[in-house]
């Protein structure tokens, strides 16, 4: 539970980040004006991308292994960004939340939310300690 609920902390954060970076992906609060509604929308939104990825992303990255191989890793990047813009359908159906401009922001979106999660995840580790 502990991992779960830092884990989500990450991403919601790195999310947060990357919307300040990358201009094509934006989060629209359900109450713009309200700092604890762009908060949960932003930890609803880092929820959402945990369960998609860890459940679609992980059925992706087993299935096409070997595309994997292939292209050394760089499917990686379009795999990530299909999962970003699928993030941002589902929350579109929500009524708020992530939005992405297209599928190049999508990959631009993607790798700098991937490094930003890996750098704050390097930088809590000590702090947090184990999450195991």
């Amino acid at each position: 539970m502990k991992r779960f609920l830092v884990r989500l902390l990450i991403n919601s954060v790195a999310l947060w980040l990357t919307t300040l970076i990358v201009a094509g992906v934006t989060v629209e609060s359900y109450a713009p004006d309200d700092t604890l509604a762009t908060v949960l929308t932003y930890l609803l939104v880092g929820l959402i991308f945990g369960v998609v990825n860890a459940v679609i992303g992980n059925f992706i990255r087993i299935v096409a292994f070997p595309v994997y191989v292939l292209t050394l890793g760089l499917i990686a990047l379009v795999v990530n960004a299909l999962l970003l813009l699928l993030v941002a359908w589902i929350s579109d159906l929500i009524g708020f939340g992530l939005s992405v401009d297209g599928f190049w922001w999508g990959v631009l979106g993607a790798i700098v939310l991937g490094l930003l999660s890996w750098l704050i995840g390097v930088l809590l580790r000590p702090i947090v300690g184990r999450t195991r």
